[in-house]
């Protein structure tokens, strides 16, 4: 009997031991993008495309990709398509799960949201105050003005109303000049009505632009090949960093270096929903 439960209490621990080493389930990503296979490489991923004929770009290999089982182009030895695909990410290349789907149409951006003003609207709406100074070309002039300063952050303008549906040229009167600066708002906005009469934003920011141009640069160089793309996104005060796929160990790292809220790093692909 004594045997007995002794075996028992062997077979609980071995069985314990294997539950704790099962390996953890390996994350799947998922992306809807153009698949190309050509000059001289097999099939891969590619975010950017060449817009010639063939196309042309370049990205991670594709593990398991089947062209006889999907539809697609091709031309001159070059064979290409657009598609959803899923699969398990090993940091280098994409190992298809799954047979690739109809690519996912992104939504598109409020074009009216994307460039909002900064400023809550003045009670009485967005109004000239001077509209003898609210021209095409004074808007330009307090523009570049105002990126002569080193505390300058961003600009950008923001149409007052909906949009006419056809605009030969621009209306002045019709748009809020957005600026962004560090330091005396107050000084810098009389500074900008010294030659601009219109609508006028100004908001502070936590850097420079060309702060975030030299975090941009400093990326580029550290990250290497790792990255797709980077840009300064003066409105939001940040820079866009995108990559393959954005671990959290990335983002810790780029904060740490750099700070809270000082980098945006998005990834091509996106961990597939569990649920």
């Amino acid at each position: 009997m004594q045997r007995l439960i002794g075996l028992i209490a062997i077979l609980a621990l071995v069985s314990c031991g294997s539950q704790q080493a099962a390996a953890p389930t390996p994350t799947r990503y998922q992306a809807s993008l153009t698949v190309l296979e050509g000059g001289g490489h097999g099939p891969q991923l590619c975010d950017m495309v060449q817009e010639s004929l063939p196309p042309q770009c370049g990205g991670p290999d594709v593990v398991g990709w089947d062209w006889d089982k999907v539809d697609h182009e091709s031309l001159n030895g070059v064979k290409w398509g657009s598609y959803r695909v899923v699969g398990t990410w090993d940091g280098a290349r994409l190992t298809l799960t799954e047979p690739p789907g109809e690519p996912v149409k992104p939504a598109d951006p409020d074009d009216a949201d994307q460039f909002a003003s900064a400023c809550p609207e003045p009670q009485g709406g967005w109004r000239p105050v001077d509209p003898g100074r609210t021209t095409e070309r004074t808007m330009q002039k307090a523009m570049d003005r105002a990126r002569t300063a080193k505390e300058f952050a961003g600009a950008w303008i923001d149409r007052i109303g909906p949009q006419p549906e056809k605009e030969e040229h621009t209306d002045a009167l019709r748009y809020v000049v957005n600026l962004k600066f560090t330091g005396d708002l107050a000084g810098r906005e009389a500074w900008i009505r010294e030659v601009w009469g219109g609508a006028l934003c100004v908001s502070g920011a936590q850097r420079t632009e060309a702060e975030l141009h030299a975090i941009q640069r400093e990326i580029d160089e550290e990250l290497g090949g790792e990255f797709i793309s980077s840009s300064p996104d003066t409105m939001r005060g940040l820079v866009r960093v995108g990559v393959w796929v954005a671990t959290e160990d990335l983002r810790r790292r780029l904060e740490d270096t750099y700070g809270k809220d000082a980098v945006l790093v998005s990834g091509v692909l996106e961990p597939v929903s569990r649920s």
